[in-house]
């Protein structure tokens, strides 16, 4: 089980990864503003997924302790 959230967890942090950039090269290039914000709304809400995830791995798994 940790192994899947661990898995999850790395995948979720490559995704804000990919919108970031994203975002930003769109901005770079002068493109669609309405494109950049809703970017900008998805990296946020990636991130509170990843969060949420690694506290939940942490639970599941005491921690580290």
């Amino acid at each position: 089980m940790t192994s899947f959230l661990t898995f999850l967890t790395l995948l979720v942090m490559g995704l804000v990864a990919l919108v970031l950039v994203r975002g930003l090269v769109n901005m770079g290039k002068g493109g669609d503003a309405n494109l950049s914000n809703k970017l900008m709304q998805a990296r946020v809400l990636l991130q509170a997924v990843a969060i949420a995830l690694i506290m939940l791995t942490l639970w599941i798994t005491g921690g580290g302790r």
